[in-house]
């Protein structure tokens, strides 16, 4: 990870067309089981100036770009701070994964105040965003018998049931081993993740595997129902002020 974070990424920053309050790593890289040849996704927020907003054109909300930096395929993708924030009181747990990685590539005050806001918008209801995310990608891993989705469908259950319990949007795989009961082939799962991207899942047989994955829905449904979240954000106002001020400062 430090070699991941040790890349000249400063120059991707300064290209960009307008300033970036933060960008960090997500996928694999923040869930804590790369392959040697995974991407590298970089996610954050881009800030539109007003005269954009205004004017004729629809303002470019979100912007994407991939390229090849020494044979490792990069991807940023940023949202302006107002579609960022949007999407944070949507129920979106992305967005909040990529706002707290740990894997910082270029951040701002403004990354750090938005940081300290988004405790006001979890709810119980992010857990339906888990849920989905989950099912996504077992029907993924049911029609490829790769690796890969069978460790985002275990890593999006985990998520969300210690979310639920504490409050804390956690995405590492491996550190949510040791705070959430999971099956124990998961280590192995992950190690043998490292040596292919597209690798199958060969260390859990499916039968064990839609057990687990069942046990774990259950699980969250449990978690959700005696979590301590509220059932709405509570920072909007906070949010509207952030988003405005932070706009015409710029």
């Amino acid at each position: 990870m430090t070699d991941l974070l040790d890349m000249e990424l400063g120059p991707v920053v300064a290209e960009q067309p307008d300033p970036l309050l933060f960008a960090t790593v997500s996928g694999a890289h923040l869930y804590g089981f790369p392959s040697r040849d995974s991407d590298v996704d970089l996610r954050g927020i881009h800030l539109l100036p007003v005269v954009e907003l205004l004017g004729l054109k629809e303002p470019e909300e979100t912007r994407s770009r991939m390229w090849d930096r020494d044979g490792v395929e990069m991807d940023l993708v940023t949202h302006d701070v107002r579609k960022f924030v949007r999407l944070m009181l949507r129920r979106n747990g992305y967005v909040l994964e990529q706002l707290l990685s740990p894997l910082v590539v270029h951040t701002s005050d403004a990354h750090t105040e938005l940081a300290e806001l988004a405790p006001g918008v979890l709810t119980s209801h992010h857990a339906h965003h888990y849920r989905g995310f989950a099912n996504t990608q077992w029907r993924l891993f049911e029609k490829t018998g790769e690796l890969k989705p069978l460790l985002y469908t275990f890593r999006a259950l985990l998520t969300g049931i210690h979310l639920m319990r504490s409050g804390e949007v956690q995405a590492h795989l491996p550190t949510l081993l040791g705070e959430v009961d999971a099956p124990g082939y998961l280590p192995g799962l992950i190690a043998a993740k490292a040596d292919a991207e597209h690798g199958p899942a060969s260390g859990a047989g499916p039968a064990d595997a839609r057990a687990d994955v069942d046990a774990l829905h259950a699980v969250l449904d449990e978690a959700r129902l005696a979590s301590r979240l509220p059932d709405e954000p509570t920072a909007y106002e906070a949010l509207r002020d952030f988003v405005v001020r932070v706009r015409l400062e710029s």
